[in-house]
């Protein structure tokens, strides 16, 4: 009868020590509260990211007669418009032309263009206008070489990540990063965002499935997303050395009852 106790009393510090660091199913589901009647919900009006000083503008003029417009893109490395400490070209420097304090990029035979404050499709029409004086149905492409965001915290791969597109989500941002861990706090994700010279703090609550709605689903270029740790992973740094005492002192608590009604 002692032994059974005791053999008990072992298997119940082995089950609160494994229920401490638990995380209920709750607290990880994204996008839980879907209405099942109509499960739909409108997007926010997508708005072009504006250009700002010290993004990078790849900037390509395709015409018949390619030769002719090469002097006008950019070589296939390297800042066009840098000054002379950043002017080295590397690997991981995006093809591109600068956008300088004044809020200018110059291109070759097509002068200097204001675009701090345009989106790509307004930059695009001035250049494609002024590229029309030299040459016949010009078809020009503007995107940014640099649209990066960053994600940090709670999450597989923290990282910042270059994007090919401008059109892109919190969801985007969040599968590129490897998806939140289990002890990522999905009713909290924090969006940091420049603003006009200042820093904009933005809470967002993944549980929900609002956040779809939010103005701040679309991201822009040099967001930061960080994903605050929730009680799981507090839990589970404070409890790591109860735990080992406690799964110790169970181990030789259990070789303790073998050896005394096997010996």
């Amino acid at each position: 009868m002692v032994n059974r106790r005791i053999t008990i009393g072992l298997l119940y510090l082995c089950v609160l020590a494994g229920l401490s660091s638990c995380v209920s199913r709750k607290e990880i589901v994204y996008f839980g509260n879907i209405p099942i009647d109509d499960p739909r919900v409108k997007l926010p009006d997508y708005q072009e990211p504006l250009i700002q000083v010290d993004d990078i503008l790849h900037v390509t003029v395709q015409t018949i007669d390619g030769g002719l417009a090469m002097a006008t893109n950019q070589p296939s490395g390297g800042i066009v418009g840098a000054t002379s400490s950043t002017s080295s070209t590397t690997s991981s420097v995006p093809a591109g032309y600068l956008v300088d304090t004044d809020g200018q990029i110059t291109i070759p035979m097509l002068g200097r263009f204001n675009v701090a404050g345009l989106t790509t499709s307004e930059v695009r029409e001035q250049v494609t206008e002024a590229a029309s004086k030299y040459f016949k149905d010009p078809t020009v492409q503007v995107r940014f070489a640099n649209f990066k965001i960053t994600v940090i915290g709670e999450v597989a791969q923290p990282a910042t990540y270059t994007v090919p597109s401008e059109k892109v989500t919190l969801l985007d941002a969040i599968g590129m990063a490897g998806d939140l861990t289990l002890f990522g706090k999905r009713e909290n994700v924090l969006l940091i965002r420049d603003n006009n010279g200042q820093k904009e703090f933005v809470r967002l609550n993944l549980t929900t499935y609002e956040t779809f709605s939010s103005p701040y689903f679309y991201l822009k270029q040099n967001d930061v997303i960080y994903v605050e740790p929730g009680k799981g992973r507090l839990a589970a740094l404070n409890n790591t050395p109860r735990q080992i005492v406690a799964i110790t002192a169970s181990i030789v608590s259990l070789v303790s009852v073998i050896l005394f009604r096997f010996l």
